[in-house]
C-alpha cells in the first residue's frame, strides 16, 4: 500500500513547503533588523562562496539549484552591492569565476549567527530525535526524486 494517503490540505502543505517559507521569511526579517540589505536568495549564493570562494557561475547554479538566468541576476545584484566580483577564468575564457569582496567576507559571521538564531527560533521545543528523523525523511524524498 502506498504511503501517500494525504488529505488535500496536508499534501498541499508538503508540496508548498510552508515551514521552509516561514523560516525564509523569518531569516529575511532578522537580516533586515540587523541592517543587512541582502535577500535570502543572495545569501544562499554568498553562503556557497564562503564555503569555497571563486566558484564558476555554473557551479553556483548546481549548488543552489537555480537556473543560469537566476544566478546571473543574483550575481549582478551582488556586484551592485559590492559583495562579489566576476573574474575571468585563467584556463577557459567562457567561464566567469565569482569572488567575494572584503565587504562580503566581513558580513559572513553576522549572517551565520542570524541563520543559527533563526533556526533556534524555528526549532524551539522540537526534540533532536525528531529533527534527525525529518532530515532522514527529506533526504529519502530527495534521493527518490533525483
Amino acid at each position: 500500500m502506498p504511503n501517500n494517503q494525504f488529505k488535500r490540505g496536508e499534501l498541499y502543505s508538503v508540496i508548498n513547503g510552508m515551514a521552509s517559507t516561514a523560516v525564509a521569511r523569518r531569516l529575511q526579517k532578522n537580516f533586515r533588523a540587523a541592517g543587512l540589505e541582502i535577500t535570502i536568495e543572495q545569501w544562499s549564493v554568498l553562503y556557497h562562496l564562503w564555503k569555497e570562494d571563486g566558484l564558476s557561475q555554473q557551479e553556483l547554479c548546481n549548488r543552489t539549484f537555480r537556473d543560469k538566468p537566476s544566478i546571473t541576476r543574483l550575481i549582478d545584484n551582488l556586484e551592485k552591492q559590492n559583495l562579489v566580483n566576476r573574474l575571468p577564468s585563467t584556463t577557459d575564457r567562457r567561464i566567469n569565476l565569482v569572488a567575494l569582496t572584503n565587504k562580503a567576507k566581513d558580513m559572513q559571521q553576522l549572517t551565520i549567527d542570524l541563520a543559527n538564531q533563526t533556526m533556534n527560533e524555528a526549532l524551539n521545543g522540537v526534540k533532536k530525535e525528531d529533527i534527525d528523523l525529518v532530515k532522514q525523511i527529506f533526504q529519502r524524498v530527495y534521493d527518490n526524486l533525483t
